[in-house]
């Protein structure tokens, strides 16, 4: 794990791949509960019974913005930024689907530097991300989000 303390020490690692967190197994007790939160309970997602005799990766699958929004738990395992008196997530700057991730699957996030820029004090951030599956080739998504920080001077 990086820790970084201030805008000087984030430069350094621009164009630098910042690591790798380590696996998640998303469980169908987190997608049932992720489509209660959201209100999507598309039969993919719950219906276990349907998914595997109808759908066609033979299991649910996990929602796409279920596997986003653990960016930021798994940002923390790769990065502690220290000595902030804000972090924000800001945006989303491309972001592309390529594969279903299926109930009982492990996910990763690998994270790196893309771009930093200080804008008057508060240091943003574009992070090139990519969220691994575990034995498989295509990722479930890659793309590069938006984060702020305000550190404390």
């Amino acid at each position: 794990m990086q820790i970084i303390t201030s805008h000087a020490e984030f430069e350094q690692y621009l164009g630098k791949e910042l690591g790798v967190s380590s696996w998640h197994t998303i469980t169908q007790e987190q997608i049932n509960k992720f489509a209660d939160a959201t209100l999507d309970h598309q039969w993919i997602h719950v219906d276990e019974e349907r998914a595997q005799n109808e759908g066609p990766f033979k299991a649910t699958i996990a929602h796409g913005y279920l596997t986003l929004s653990l960016i930021p738990y798994l940002w923390k395992e790769i990065v502690d930024i220290q000595n902030l008196k804000m972090e924000i997530n800001y945006g989303i700057e491309s972001l592309r689907f390529a594969q279903a991730v299926t109930v009982n699957s492990k996910v990763r996030l690998k994270a790196k530097l893309a771009s930093i820029i200080n804008l008057r004090g508060v240091t943003k951030v574009n992070m090139g991300i990519e969220m691994e599956i575990e034995d498989q080739k295509k990722p479930a998504f890659s793309g590069e989000v938006v984060f702020l920080y305000h550190f404390i001077n």
